[in-house]
Parts: C-alpha cells; sequence; structure tokens
C-alpha cells in the first residue's frame, strides 16, 4: 500500500509541474502579443519623434463656402453633341413659309403667333449679332445663345447675321445658314425676318418655346411690349459682337 501511495504522489508531482509549464509558456506568449502591440502603437512616434501639441494662434478656422453642384461635363457633352448636330446641309427650303420674311413656324403653332412675331407683338429679350464671324464660331455661338436663353426663360430674341454688304457679291453668307441651324433646335418654334427698325433683312426675330412645353396662344404667351419693363433689355441678356 505504502508504495502505491508513493507512486501516485510521483503522478500528481508531474501533473503539477506539467501544469506549471503550460502556464508558464502562454504567459510568455501573452506577454509576447502584448509587445508587438504596443510597438506597432508605438511605430509613429518612433519613427518621427517626439511630437507636441501646437499653441493656440487665436486664428479663426476660414469658412470656404462650397460651390453647389453643377453637371458641368454632361452640360459640357450637351453644347459638343448640339455643334454636332447643326447641319449645314439640312434643306429648309420645304419648311419656310412663302412670304416677303421667309417666315418659319412649327405645326403646333398658329399662324396668328407668327403675325404677331412679324409685327413686334413681343419684347425683344435677348440680342445676338453674328457680323463678322466664321461659320463654325456663329454656329456655336448661335447654339450656346438659344440654349441660355431658353434656360433663362426668354422667349423672343433677334439675331442679327446682315444684309452681306460686306461679303463677296453682297450675298448675305450667314442668313440661310441661321435658319437652317434655328430651324434644328428644339427650343426654337418661329422665326421671322425682322421689321425695319428692328434690323430688317439683316436680322430674324426669333421665339422660343416655354421651358414648362407650353407654346403662345395656349394658356399664356410672351410678354407684350407693355411689359418691357419688367424684362432686361437686349443689352443685359444676349451679345453685342
Amino acid at each position: 500500500m505504502k508504495v502505491n501511495g508513493l507512486k501516485e504522489l510521483g503522478r500528481l508531482r508531474d501533473a503539477l509541474r506539467e501544469a506549471e509549464a503550460l502556464a508558464a509558456a502562454e504567459r510568455a506568449r501573452q506577454d509576447a502579443e502584448r509587445a508587438r502591440r504596443e510597438r506597432e502603437r508605438n511605430l509613429f512616434t518612433s519613427s518621427v519623434g517626439p511630437v507636441r501639441p501646437m499653441k493656440p494662434s487665436g486664428r479663426a478656422q476660414p469658412s470656404r463656402t462650397l460651390p453647389s453642384p453643377e453637371p458641368r461635363q454632361r452640360e459640357l457633352d450637351e453644347q459638343a453633341a448640339l455643334r454636332e448636330a447643326l447641319s449645314d446641309e439640312v434643306d429648309v427650303e420645304s419648311l419656310l413659309l412663302t412670304d416677303d420674311g421667309l417666315s418659319y413656324r412649327r405645326p403646333d403653332v398658329s399662324e396668328a403667333v407668327l403675325a404677331k412675331l412679324r409685327k413686334g407683338h413681343w419684347s425683344i429679350q435677348g440680342e445676338l449679332d453674328l457680323h463678322g464671324m466664321r461659320r463654325d464660331e456663329a454656329r456655336d455661338t448661335l447654339s450656346d445663345f438659344i440654349r441660355l436663353a431658353h434656360q433663362h426663360s426668354r422667349r423672343c430674341l433677334r439675331v442679327v447675321h446682315g444684309k452681306g454688304h460686306g461679303s463677296p457679291g453682297r450675298e448675305p453668307v450667314l442668313k440661310s445658314k441661321v435658319q437652317r441651324w434655328l430651324a434644328q433646335r428644339r427650343e426654337v418654334i418661329a422665326f421671322a425676318q425682322a421689321a425695319g427698325p428692328q434690323g430688317g433683312a439683316g436680322a430674324l426675330i426669333v421665339l422660343l418655346g416655354s421651358r414648362d412645353g407650353q407654346r403662345p396662344g395656349q394658356r399664356r404667351a410672351p410678354q407684350p411690349e407693355n411689359d418691357m419693363a419688367q424684362h432686361p433689355s437686349p443689352g443685359v441678356f444676349g451679345q453685342r459682337l
């Protein structure tokens, strides 16, 4: 019995030593892990050296108003597409009305609206002078002018293309091209040759559709002449080049 008791006591001592060894190994592993994490936390400090906070300067932090988001790239893409879409080869002779001014109106625009346009019933809200421009420059400038006018809800515009007195053969080079370009613009619903005081054969009076899709004669039309004071003059909106 005594021998068996000694053997059992020996096995207990061995088990305790093994447990102590395992515990020591676990403590060593945990110490190594803590040391590694500490080194990582101190990596920036050990790399740049000791740092200290700056003293307050008492200056106010500048505040900058962020610009409103605008789809500039989309607008540029649309402008490029419009320039490419306006062709000099489009035949608009069949679209022009056979009157002295070679006027134009879309099918859903009444003749009464065109008659008012010829008579100067609506105030001019923007003007563009294309004198001295080459074809490509005039086309791009006209395209931008119509687009901006429509965005600003301008309805009645004057486009001066000239009478051709300074052109070879004294022919108005831009006149027919401007008519073609205007007839291709979705914003343009009618145009007519200007009356004498407004430029005569050297200019066109252009009528744009409203941004909400209404046509003159439906529910409301552009402002008449006696409302001129409520709108900017051609010199405020448009270009005198």
